[in-house]
């Protein structure tokens, strides 16, 4: 899914940059209002849920004001990138044991001491960028830009884990 999710990403991004930034940042009436405010709110979520592994710094600001997350536009692309390659080398370090583990975390937007298994929280991080890159695919594709296939069945060869890759002993997923 980290290979998928950056595939994703990388295609979304491309297709959002063809708008000039005052599209990007108009408000569609979606729930973070615009394509910009989106794609920083992805950006936010998957910086709270990897400070949670102590894998980046938690955001500085709430969820509220998510859509404002990540900066201008090149600043942003850039840590999605960096984000997507910090995810992709996170999934692949987590073994059975890692994955069984439970996660507990204090959440400040439902206010509530949390825990859950840590593949419920990793499916929950890209389920959560899946969700939110639909709003964004549809803006775009409402604002008249082609936005690549989202299959991941039609995901290019080239960008799947080679099995030289993945670790060799039976604690890889």
């Amino acid at each position: 899914m980290a290979a998928y999710n950056r595939w994703q990403n990388d295609a979304i991004y491309a297709a959002a940059a063809t708008l000039d930034g005052k599209e990007r940042m108009r408000d569609r009436g979606a729930f973070f209002g615009s394509i910009h405010g989106t794609l920083a709110h992805i950006l936010w979520a998957d910086h709270v849920w990897l400070s949670r592994f102590d894998k980046c710094a938690r955001p500085g600001v709430l969820q509220k004001d998510s859509a404002s997350y990540g900066g201008e536009w090149a600043a942003m692309r850039a840590a999605r990138h960096e984000t997507d390659v910090l995810m992709e080398s996170w999934t692949a370090s987590l073994g059975k044991a890692a994955l069984a583990s439970v996660l507990e975390w204090f959440s400040g937007s439902s206010q509530q001491h949390a825990r859950a298994p840590v593949w419920v929280v990793a499916t929950h991080l890209f389920n959560h960028q899946t969700h939110h890159r639909g709003q964004v695919h549809a803006m775009l594709t409402a604002a008249g830009v082609r936005t690549e296939d989202t299959d991941l069945f039609l995901m290019p060869g080239s960008r799947w884990p080679r099995d030289d890759q993945d670790k060799a002993s039976d604690e890889s997923v």
